[in-house]
């Protein structure tokens, strides 16, 4: 399962006068409960991520990689990891993790990101081929949503291909409706509408989706 990032927005969030780094988004993590009853935890990339992501995204399926990137690469390309190493701004990319052995590994991951003037929510994501079926894609696709409102978006929306089934499935599962892409036939866009004022189960997201609102 996976679907590609596949616009990026250009507006600017800030935070104290200056573009959120990672000094200000270690502190944010989310521990979420899995339907065997294990947990996860989803927390931003960072720098020394690199070397665990590449292992990741080599590890994914042809098929799997070729979904996310909507190209056939071996691993993430050198500008894509730079981007995804450095989340800030209104570009953010997180880490889904399992603790085996008393080691977290990575089992998926997300990139996002919002544009606070048309208060769109883009994502994609993509999870191991090998934990796909254990409900981690609902899991991981409910805390986007999360972040989502928290920041203030009324709409949350993704580009996958036609043949992604898993992806597409997913999405209508969590009631997102459909749409050709004209620009792209191989593409379905998938999107929700979203209330920025609703309550959100992560009480976090609520609170730093406030703090960058105010900043900005």
């Amino acid at each position: 399962m996976a679907n590609g990032l596949h616009q990026t927005m250009h507006q600017t969030l800030r935070h104290g006068g200056g573009l959120l780094g990672p000094g200000d988004l270690s502190q944010h993590l989310d521990i979420v409960r899995l339907r065997d009853g294990g947990s996860m935890t989803l927390r931003f990339v960072e720098s020394d991520d690199a070397a665990a992501l590449q292992d990741y995204f080599r590890g994914l399926s042809v098929a799997s990689r070729y979904n996310r990137f909507l190209a056939a690469v071996g691993e993430l390309p050198p500008g894509e990891l730079e981007k995804t190493l450095h989340s800030g701004g209104n570009f953010f990319s997180i880490l889904a993790t399992l603790k085996s052995g008393g080691v977290d590994t990575i089992i998926g991951e997300a990139r996002y990101a919002f544009d606070p003037v048309t208060a769109h929510f883009e994502f994609g994501l993509s999870i191991d081929d090998h934990l796909q079926g254990r409900g981690i894609g609902t899991v991981l696709l409910s805390n986007l949503q999360c972040r989502a409102v928290a920041l203030g978006a009324s709409t949350i929306f993704g580009d996958t291909l036609r043949s992604n089934e898993a992806m597409q499935a997913l999405a209508r599962k969590a009631g997102y409706s459909f749409a050709a892409m004209p620009s792209d036939w191989r593409l379905v866009r998938f999107e929700k509408s979203l209330d920025p004022t609703a309550e959100t189960p992560c009480a976090g997201w609520r609170a730093h989706g406030r703090e960058m609102a105010a900043a900005n």
